[in-house]
């Protein structure tokens, strides 16, 4: 046998292992799964697997609206949410909870998850909300302002001050000079709003959007006093994400001109 031919097999045996290697790389790129079930994206760019989005209640219908317009525009992702009362999707979050994407309904529980360093970049405001009551259907009662909530008999829940509903409802009672003692304090707003619904009650200050999103249900009465509690809404991609591509695709769809379309039509206020 020559020298050359011996060499041969060697070259062959070098191709098949580099070929190994490189198929082998090819397949650790396009598996990008993380923490929360989502992936970092396709070879493309494009955001694939699950998108995990930490949201606070007032936002469910918008969001939920956005999350089905997201899905058809990246065929093969999903978008998990977790509506809730901000703070206590803050504390999930600081606690280790897995999520991609938080969107507060204040700057206040927003600075629980900056503080902790859970944050990747600077959280943006991208909408504004501001209160309503929301009265039983018909409004039999009667109720035109902030101080008629205060009389005698009527049953009334405010959410709970810990969340930024409750903090902003505060806020406007001061403004007013007045004192309210509701039958009970709820920990979202969508809680309080459905012991309206129900008839378990007769008012509750809410946001206008979830008047709005509960129809001929309740009846939406404004009052001045709730200019002084305008809520700011942040949103943040998270510093654990397990998708950072998704993360990054969902803020950019909240933040383009048919999110802020969506988000408006729900009765949400431009920052």
């Amino acid at each position: 046998m020559t020298r050359t031919s011996r060499r041969a097999p060697r070259r062959l045996l070098a191709g098949i292992g580099a070929a190994a290697v490189l198929l082998a790389a090819g397949a650790c790129s396009s598996d990008g799964s993380g923490g929360s079930g989502g992936s970092g994206g396709g070879a493309s760019g494009r955001p694939t697997g699950t998108v995990t989005v930490f949201a606070a209640a007032s936002l469910q219908e918008s969001f939920t609206t956005l999350g089905k317009t997201f899905e058809k525009r990246y065929p093969g992702t999903k978008v998990a949410f977790n509506f809730g009362g901000s703070d206590s999707l803050a504390a999930g979050i600081t606690g280790g909870a897995p999520a991609d994407v938080f969107a507060s309904a204040s700057p206040r529980t927003m600075k629980t998850v900056t503080d902790a360093g859970d944050a990747a970049g600077t959280p943006a405001t991208f909408v504004r909300n501001r209160l309503e009551i929301a009265a039983l259907q018909g409004n039999p009662d009667h109720i035109s302002s902030l101080k008629d909530l205060t009389r005698s008999g009527l049953k009334v829940v405010l959410c709970a001050e810990t969340v930024p509903c409750g903090a902003a409802t505060r806020t406007a009672l001061e403004a007013s000079g007045l004192k309210l003692t509701p039958v009970s304090y709820e920990q979202d707003v969508k809680s309080a709003l459905t012991k309206v619904e129900l008839k378990e009650a007769d008012a509750a200050v809410v946001y206008r959007t979830d008047v709005k999103a509960a129809g001929d249900k309740v009846e939406g009465v404004e009052f001045p006093e709730s200019a002084e509690a305008v809520n700011d809404y942040p949103i943040v991609r998270l510093k654990n994400s397990g998708n950072a591509s998704g993360a990054k695709a969902f803020l950019a769809l909240v933040n383009s001109a048919e999110g802020r379309k969506v988000l408006g039509a729900a009765g949400f206020l431009t920052p």
